[in-house]
């Protein structure tokens, strides 16, 4: 079994590389999915929030934190599509079973959001 060309990329050149990586697939995320583009905006507006509502530090972490988990379910739950899509377009209950799993994991962490914002605006 072969690996991969660029697993032999070792000291800053990897680090260099994997930062390109990732900030082309923040790219790719932001410009062809509407969810993330969406929850980018959603976290623009609430971590701002969280440091203006003055709650005690560990409040403001677990509110801004919580906000950036939601963004990276959202870039796992698009990756999990685009792969599946990539395999096939063709309607299948395991791909729908992929997409949909992946859907409720950025549903459970948007809920998230709303019971650690109420708990520390609440307490």
């Amino acid at each position: 079994m072969s690996e991969s060309p660029y697993k032999g990329k070792t000291g800053l050149r990897r680090v260099v590389n994997a930062c390109g990586y990732s900030l082309a697939g923040l790219r790719a995320a932001y410009a062809c999915e509407d969810a993330f583009r969406q929850e980018v905006w959603l976290a623009c507006l609430l971590i701002p929030l969280a440091f203006w509502l003055e709650p005690a530090g560990v409040g403001r972490a677990l509110m801004a934190g919580s906000v950036l988990v939601v963004l990276i379910v959202e870039l796992l739950n698009s990756a999990i599509e685009a792969a599946v899509d990539r395999v096939s377009l063709e309607n299948h209950r395991l791909a729908k079973r992929a997409k949909d799993i992946g859907s409720a994991a950025v549903f459970v962490a948007l809920s998230q959001v709303g019971l650690v914002w109420a708990c520390v605006l609440l307490s």
